[in-house]
Order: C-alpha cells, then sequence, then structure tokens
C-alpha cells in the first residue's frame, strides 16, 4: 500500500473536505432599538424624555407587530442547544457574546435509548435531539435513560459525544 507524505496527506483531506462556513458578522441593531439608543445623545432632560417615550413606543408597537424580537442570554442559548448539531449558518447572531468553548458543546440527558441495525446507540434526548452513535466503538456501559451526555464539535464537521465519562464516541444528529 501506498503511503502518501503526511503534509500530502493532509492536503487531499483538505482538497476533500468542504470549505468552513463563514462566520457572519453579527446584524446591525434594528431601528427600533437604534432610536432609544440615539435619545442618550440629547441633553435637554425634556427632550430626552419625550425622546424615550416615542421610541419605546415605537419599540412596542414594532414587537407587537412581530417586527422586532428580542432574545435574552437564556433564550439563546435554549435555541443553540435545540439546533446545536445542525448546519445552520443564518443563526450567528445567536452567538453574540458568547465563549467560543460554550458555541462548541452542550450537555444532554437521555431520554431513551435503542440500537440502529449495526448495533451502534440512538440516543432520544430530553429536549428531543435524537443522536445517533457512528463509529462503531463498543462502550463499557450502556447508555441508560438519565445517561449524562457531553458532545462536542470535532473536526472537518463531525461529533464526537462522551456519554456518563466514558471515551467519546463519534456521533451524528438525526433530527
Amino acid at each position: 500500500m501506498h503511503k502518501l507524505p503526511i503534509s500530502g496527506a493532509m492536503m487531499a483531506l483538505l482538497a476533500l473536505a468542504p470549505a468552513p462556513a463563514a462566520r457572519a458578522d453579527p446584524p446591525a441593531r434594528p431601528a427600533a432599538v437604534q432610536a432609544v439608543v440615539d435619545c442618550r445623545k440629547i441633553d435637554d432632560s425634556v427632550q430626552r424624555l419625550a425622546c424615550y417615550d416615542k421610541a419605546v413606543a415605537d419599540m412596542t408597537v414594532a414587537e407587537d407587530k412581530g417586527d422586532l424580537v428580542s432574545l435574552d442570554r437564556s433564550q439563546r442559548q435554549a435555541a443553540r442547544q435545540q439546533t446545536f448539531g445542525f448546519a445552520l449558518p443564518t443563526l450567528a447572531f445567536l452567538d453574540r457574546g458568547e465563549r467560543s468553548e460554550e458555541l462548541n458543546r452542550v450537555t444532554e440527558t437521555v431520554a431513551s435509548t435503542s440500537r440502529d441495525v449495526d448495533g451502534n446507540w440512538i440516543l432520544r434526548m430530553q429536549d428531543g435531539a435524537v443522536w445517533r452513535q457512528t463509529d462503531g466503538a463498543v462502550l463499557s456501559r450502556d447508555p441508560r435513560p438519565g445517561s449524562v451526555v457531553l458532545i462536542k464539535k470535532a473536526a472537518l464537521g463531525s461529533f464526537m459525544m462522551d456519554i456518563d465519562g466514558q471515551p467519546a464516541v463519534r456521533a451524528h444528529r438525526d433530527n
């Protein structure tokens, strides 16, 4: 069997790998929110208060109509957790203000387990996500409802799944 030099093998691997998704810049501040921020620039307190009152009223109307949606950090984290494992490049706005290690891993709790025809584990998590083992590795302890699973992003768009502190196995999200 012919072996490529390490640098040649790496170049071949990189040539076949899909290009990483470009991280989109966070969207500009919505006009309704910018109007509130701009009121801070007014020196006269009466005019500034009138500006705030109008801007907040306009923001409330925009929110009621669905033209403006606001999310706090916990809501963004919940959305990221629900979509972890999917390639959804349009959700980069959820990453604003987060540390990279928080974006590259998720901890789940197993609700139910089964095996596919190849004997790989299929884990349905309490939040409804379904993760499937893809590498055929044997676990020393079978996963069970209540097992704690740490799923991390790995190389070339793959994922590693650590079940109850055991050595990690390769995994893919099914749903």
